[in-house]
């Protein structure tokens, strides 16, 4: 198991000339993407064309991953009814009991590389992958597995490859069902920061069109 890191970003514009609103999400190329599971809405913020003041807008990522019991209202997640960390390698079990309460298994070793959980609660569920923030309860959403059946599992190669968009048409958390229709101004896999603590500057020109650069 590799140790866990930490990633915090902070992007920043200042004089854009126009008022834009940033996406971030995790849609790098990962195999079943748009099929098996969908990317999730990290962060949006909608960043001022003009002012005295910069705007900013910071994201903390962990390489601590985690499964959950998604819930989900009109293609948004909403909340998680459960969750459990998960590694690399390992599989998780999600029961109910009779209670109705959703339970996850600690998790045991399973296939090298990938990311497991099996649904054995006797009906369809949702299914998310997450990170874990410092001094949160439950994980911050990036993949989404729509009705997983009963005896199947949800299971990814989560790379966090992070992808930035000029677009308003999404709100945070929402679940992309198909590819943002803007082009991707931005990626980076957060794994190859070489700090953990990183500002990136948003700007606009008229030849090149939006971009974010090392600060």
């Amino acid at each position: 198991m590799s140790e866990t890191f930490v990633r915090n970003l902070n992007f920043q514009t200042h004089d854009l000339g126009r008022e834009v609103t940033l996406l971030l999400t995790f849609d790098g190329n990962m195999k079943g993407l748009y099929k098996n599971f969908c990317p999730i809405v990290w962060k949006t913020c909608t960043f001022g064309k003009e002012g005295e003041c910069p705007y900013s807008m910071r994201a903390t990522y962990t390489s601590q991953l985690a499964f959950f019991k998604a819930q989900v209202d009109e293609g948004t997640i909403t909340d998680a009814a459960t969750c459990v960390n998960i590694n690399e390698g390992e599989i998780t079990t999600l029961t109910q009991d009779d209670d109705e309460v959703f339970h996850f298994s600690d998790p045991v070793a399973g296939e090298k590389g990938l990311l497991q959980a099996k649904n054995e609660t006797g009906f369809v569920q949702d299914i998310g992958i997450g990170f874990m923030c410092p001094g949160e309860l439950m994980p911050t959403p990036a993949l989404y597995f729509n009705d997983v059946g009963d005896g199947s599992s949800a299971v990814a190669k989560f790379i966090p490859k992070l992808r930035a968009y000029i677009t308003s048409d999404y709100g945070q958390t929402a679940i992309l069902q198909r590819a943002i229709d803007s082009h991707c101004i931005w990626e980076q896999d957060l794994s190859y920061l070489d700090a953990e603590n990183t500002t990136w500057k948003l700007t606009y020109d008229e030849y090149y069109g939006h971009k974010i650069i090392r600060g």
